[in-house]
C-alpha cells in the first residue's frame, strides 16, 4: 500500500507562539524597543529568521504582540486579585500589592513592560493600546468599589471614579519604585499604606 507522503500545510503544530513571545517580551525588557534588533530576536526568540518574519512578522509587529499577550496576562492575574471574594480593604490591597509582587519577581526584569519600555515606543498604535489599558483597569477598580458600595462598605457618595485613578496611579508608582530598587518589603508596606488612603471618604 502506499501511503500519503505529503506534508500538512501551515506551521508545524509542535511550534510554541506563546513560549517564543515570552521570550520575546524578555528582549524587549533587557534593551528596550530602540536598541532591539533582529538578530537579538532571532536568537532570543530561538526562532530562525525565515519562520520569524513568516509568522510573526517585523520587529514592531512582533513586540505589539509581546504586548498585547504580556498586558492580557498581566490583567488576568491583577483583576483576580482585586475581585477576589474578600473585603473591599482586602481587595484594594492585593490589587497593589501583586504589582509589588509582579515588579519585583524574581528571574524576571525589575518594573513592568507597559510601564518601564512601552511608553518610549514612537508609535501611535502603542500609545493608544497603552491608553486603553489604563482606561480598562481604572474600569475595573471603579467597578470594585461599585461593589463595596452595594455591600455597604463604603458610603453612596464615595468617589469612585476619582479614587479608582488614584489606585493605578498608586501601582504605577511602586511599580517604577521597584525598577529603582526599593526594596519588595517596603513596597509591600506600602501597598497596604495605600489602600488604607483611599478608602478615606474625604
Amino acid at each position: 500500500m502506499i501511503q500519503n507522503t505529503v506534508r500538512p500545510r501551515g506551521r508545524p503544530r509542535s511550534f510554541d507562539e506563546t513560549g517564543a513571545l515570552e521570550k520575546a517580551t524578555q528582549v524587549f525588557w533587557s534593551k528596550g524597543y530602540d536598541g532591539v534588533t533582529i538578530d537579538d530576536l532571532v536568537e532570543g526568540m530561538g526562532v530562525g529568521r525565515p519562520s520569524l518574519y513568516a509568522i510573526f512578522g517585523d520587529k514592531r509587529a512582533i513586540f505589539l504582540r509581546a504586548l498585547k499577550a504580556y498586558a492580557e496576562r498581566k490583567g488576568a492575574l491583577a483583576a483576580k486579585a482585586l475581585l477576589s471574594p474578600q473585603t473591599l480593604r482586602d481587595s484594594i490591597a492585593g490589587f497593589l500589592r501583586y504589582s509589588v509582587e509582579s515588579a519585583t519577581q524574581k528571574g524576571s526584569a525589575r518594573g513592568c513592560l507597559m510601564i518601564c519600555v512601552a511608553p518610549l515606543v514612537n508609535d501611535a498604535e502603542v500609545q493608544q493600546f497603552l491608553q486603553s489599558a489604563v482606561a480598562g483597569g481604572a474600569a475595573l477598580v471603579e467597578r470594585r468599589f461599585r461593589d463595596g458600595i452595594s455591600s455597604g462598605e463604603i458610603p453612596p457618595d464615595f468617589p469612585v471614579a476619582v479614587r479608582a485613578i488614584q489606585v493605578t496611579d498608586f501601582a504605577r508608582g511602586l511599580t517604577m519604585r521597584a525598577l529603582i530598587g526599593t526594596p519588595r518589603k517596603r513596597l509591600l508596606k506600602e501597598a497596604d499604606e495605600a489602600a488604607n488612603l483611599v478608602l478615606l471618604s474625604r
